[in-house]
């Protein structure tokens, strides 16, 4: 008999955590979080059992996940909370960033995109008194070298799909892909880089974000432009897709005035040294380039 009712239990516990993971309710205390990263602003976990596949298209290869919910959780220091009520515009309701110790957040992944959303968060304090939450979704984010949310798209991904590869390339030291560097008389030196974790082929372009970075002659950063770049790599074109732009007077600024333009790369420039390195690259890396694609 109390073997039965542990079994029962068992169940209805197995049953509510199902329920928990897959509805819109907060997760259950029991919850397994496996570490991802930690500074000295935050550290990141998400649920492992949490993550599951709500939506799949059918291909000739088989289903591909195209929608994909999991829940994370992050802690925070004095310095993480402050800053994350700051950014919530949060700081009438919780003016003691003190008090903010951690927060759930359900979010949900399109991996053809490499987007992530929040669709469910709440903080807490220190003994679990929750603070603040909300069942609005949040601003739709591409995943990129910028953005916070990093190690828990690439930790979800890859347990959808059985896999190591997006945490490694992330966290590979050839991650970044020099394509080609440019020195002026007086110093000045301009360099650019891929970062290929986020490169995508698709149909004849090559698309992905870049980093290019301005010095003088004393190393100082003088510009930098995070670009998302469209690359047609026959004809040897590419075209601004977004991004945004740093200086020491102007800071963090969204780039403007782009015109969706595909301009030519001009032959004996170093540009188009970069050019060739990222079609040597392509040619190399096709099932990395190609990676959860719905098409041929």
């Amino acid at each position: 008999m109390k073997k039965c009712i542990e079994r029962l239990a068992g169940l209805v516990c197995l049953l509510l955590a199902v329920v928990v993971v897959q509805g819109t309710a907060l997760p259950v205390a029991q919850a397994e979080w496996y570490w991802l990263s930690s500074d000295s602003k935050y550290s990141k976990y998400f649920d492992p059992s949490s993550v599951y596949t709500e939506e799949a298209a059918k291909t000739a290869k088989g289903s591909v996940p195209i929608a994909i919910r999991a829940w994370t959780r992050t802690n925070y220091s004095y310095g993480g909370a402050q800053e994350t009520l700051a950014a919530y515009k949060l700081t009438s309701l919780i003016p003691n960033p003190g008090q903010l110790n951690y927060s759930y957040a359900q979010v949900l992944i399109n991996p053809q995109n490499r987007t992530l959303q929040y669709v469910e968060e709440a903080f807490y304090d220190a003994t679990g008194k929750r603070l603040w939450h909300t069942t609005t979704p949040g601003r739709l984010k591409e995943i990129n070298s910028q953005e916070f949310d990093e190690a828990f798209y690439t930790a979800i991904v890859d347990e959808t799909f059985r896999t190591e590869q997006e945490t490694q390339r992330a966290k590979a030291k050839d991650r970044w892909l020099s394509l080609w560097e440019e020195s002026l008389v007086d110093g000045q030196r301009t360099s650019v880089m891929a970062d290929t974790s986020t490169l995508r082929l698709r149909d004849k372009n090559l698309i992905g974000w870049f980093w290019q970075e301005t010095k003088d002659s004393n190393g100082n950063v003088l510009e930098i432009k995070f670009l998302k770049l469209a690359v047609n790599l026959p004809q040897g074109s590419e075209k601004v897709v977004s991004g945004k732009y740093w200086s020491a007077q102007t800071g963090w600024q969204p780039l403007r005035d782009m015109d969706g333009i595909y301009r030519a790369i001009r032959t004996n420039t170093p540009k188009y040294s970069g050019l060739q390195v990222l079609r040597d690259y392509a040619q190399k890396n096709h099932s990395w380039l190609t990676r959860y694609q719905l098409g041929k």
